[in-house]
């Protein structure tokens, strides 16, 4: 039974069929703990009612008295010392008694069958016609002889109608409960239905995908869901598709030139200062490719979950300056001026990667800054928990249409310069995803002509 729909059905009538069972057992174990002394006490109550008023009145007849009451609702088993017996009313089921159990009754004593009868797990004892389900009361007027009183209520006749009632009303129950489960089970299904084709199109590489399914329950929750799953993951193929396409760009355009150029070295008699200059190019070509192929690699690393960061105690200040006169030959033959305001700051962090940080983030400011501009680094606690790093420059800004996309992979707010540059366009994606790792957030601010701001925040732990 592999259909979801026919499985469903199936379970819900097991466990009607189950929870029914359970129900009656459970009923006739509280009879049979409960209710059959109460029972076993009332029928008492009414034998000695009867046997009473046939004492009382001397010249009532005993067989029309028993057979009149009898068609009332009750039960007789009469029987005298000579052993001669007689039934009135509905018969019994089963007639066997102890005869014992007779004698003891014409010497006087009081037979209580009712709590003394044998509990059953699948027969409610209320219910069940049988001689022994019985109270017997001895019977006995001067003059005559003394008789054994065996009865009970007779349930066909007291509870007939009520029996088949509420044997229609459940089977009733039962038919329209299987009805209406196989109706909703239905409904709930179709969108599951919906959500299996819309798996299969997903699997085909097909996206755009529609579910129409208005519900605010939990399929309604997982149709919603998978649609945003498939928006995502369309977006993420687009964005596969682009990040291929830019990687063989990047690598073809180099290619291309020490290709070319490495062709007519070879093939032309060049003049020595042509030939340097080619062969410049070349080389500035290869260390284009070496970088991309850095970054590259750097960037898959980072996005591996086993990636685990090196945590160690790091003044943030010191780092940071220490870059600087790394690259002081670029800023100083730009003649750009340096502001630096870089307290001593420790917190937990992976040294190497967030070296890789501040050095993306300096050289870029250093890149597109105009010579005579300025590069301002400021560090300072923000709260107890985090530090704060500021660096900014008056270089040529990024537009506000820009600002959104310049930390997708190989984005580049003004391609031409970047391209002369140097710039792979993985930089800024790379910086991002290290501050996200250490659980900071960075942002930015900008405006063409006027300069560009970047704002790290990052946890001191």
């Amino acid at each position: 039974m592999k259909n979801l729909y026919h499985r469903i059905v199936a379970t819900t009538v097991l466990v009607m069929i189950l929870s029914s069972s359970i129900a009656f057992l459970t009923s006739n174990l509280y009879y049979q703990y409960k209710l059959k002394s109460y029972n076993d006490s009332k029928v008492a109550h009414m034998a000695e009612q009867i046997k009473h008023f046939y004492e009382d009145n001397g010249e009532l007849p005993l067989a029309p008295y028993l057979d009149h009451i009898g068609k009332l609702g009750y039960q007789f088993y009469l029987v005298d010392e000579q052993g001669q017996d007689a039934f009135y009313g509905q018969s019994f089921r089963k007639t066997g008694i102890d005869p014992g159990t007779v004698r003891s009754v014409l010497e006087g004593q009081t037979y209580h069958g009712i709590t003394e009868f044998p509990t059953g797990l699948f027969i409610t004892g209320f219910f069940d016609n049988d001689l022994r389900n019985t109270i017997g009361v001895p019977l006995h007027r001067a003059g005559e002889p003394a008789y054994a009183l065996f009865l009970r209520p007779n349930a066909m006749v007291q509870f007939g109608e009520m029996r088949t009632f509420f044997a229609i009303i459940l089977v009733v129950s039962i038919l329209l409960s299987i009805i209406l489960v196989a109706f909703s089970t239905r409904y709930m299904v179709k969108p599951i239905v919906k959500l299996t084709e819309a798996t299969k199109m997903l699997a085909r590489g097909k996206y755009n995908i529609k579910l129409d399914v208005k519900r605010d329950d939990e399929i309604g929750k997982l149709a919603v869901n998978f649609a945003h799953m498939a928006k995502s993951l369309e977006q993420l193929e687009a964005m596969r598709q682009e990040f291929v396409s830019n990687v063989s760009h990047e690598i073809q355009s180099p290619l291309a030139s020490i290709q070319g150029f490495s062709h007519t070295l070879l093939t032309a008699d060049l003049p020595e200062e042509q030939r340097r200059h080619y062969l410049s190019i070349i080389e500035d070509e290869s260390r284009r490719i070496s970088q991309l192929s850095k970054q590259l690699l750097t960037l898959a690393s980072l996005e591996k979950e086993e990636t685990i960061l090196e945590k160690g105690s790091l003044d943030v200040g010191a780092q940071i300056k220490q870059v600087l006169f790394m690259t002081e030959w670029s800023w100083r033959e730009k003649e750009l001026a340096i502001k630096m305001d870089l307290p001593s700051l420790f917190i937990q962090a992976d040294s190497k990667l967030l070296h890789q940080v501040w050095i993306n983030l300096i050289t870029n400011s250093i890149k597109f800054t105009e010579e005579g501009g300025t590069i301002s680094v400021r560090l300072r606690p923000d709260g107890k928990e985090y530090i704060a790093v500021e660096i900014a420059d008056t270089g040529i800004g990024i537009s506000e249409s820009d600002l959104p996309n310049i930390f997708q992979r190989f984005y580049r707010a003004d391609k031409s310069r970047n391209r002369k540059e140097g710039s792979s366009g993985l930089g800024l994606a790379i910086v991002e995803k290290i501050i996200e790792m250490h659980g900071g957030e960075i942002q930015v601010e900008s405006e063409p002509g006027k300069g560009t701001q970047f704002r790290i925040r990052l946890p001191i732990h």
